[in-house]
């Protein structure tokens, strides 16, 4: 049963970029309210451009974004390709740009999960308890616009 919910979990990522790309991001979410980004980062093991599409908050340092997982008990394979990223390919909307990924640790961390995360996304907390660990978080840093 957990090989068919990682399979479907896997093509229904794979429907959503190709929607993102597609539409520049104009049905990511289906909510005025929920904000989501692609983010592209090579593969942590063969280095092949992985994307994914993740919900962010905008804040004065970057595109907070964060690992949950809906839930799972590990953290998600992009968030762990993004851990070893250098740089990251951004798209919001039609907006493209170069981000410098920066995992939040410690006294940090948690005062953005507190402060940033659950104070405006509240039912996430949800997904933390189901996971059991600590969720990992990242500031997205703007570079530059992106080519394309």
């Amino acid at each position: 049963m957990d090989r068919w919910r990682k399979t479907l979990r896997r093509t229904g990522g794979r429907i959503g970029v190709w929607l993102y790309r597609t539409l520049d991001g104009r049905l990511s979410s289906g909510s005025k309210k929920v904000t989501v980004l692609m983010i592209t980062t090579p593969g942590r093991r063969t280095g092949i451009p992985r994307s994914t599409c993740v919900r962010y908050l905008e804040t004065a340092d970057g595109f907070v974004v964060w690992g949950t997982g809906s839930g799972s008990p590990s953290d998600p394979d992009w968030f762990r390709n993004l851990r070893r990223a250098a740089t990251a390919e951004v798209q919001i909307r039609s907006r493209h740009l170069r981000a410098r990924p920066r995992e939040l640790t410690g006294a940090e961390r948690d005062t953005v999960w507190r402060d940033v995360v659950l104070a405006r996304v509240p039912e996430v907390e949800r997904y933390a308890r189901k996971a059991g660990r600590t969720i990992p978080v990242a500031v997205l840093e703007p570079l530059t616009a992106a080519p394309g």
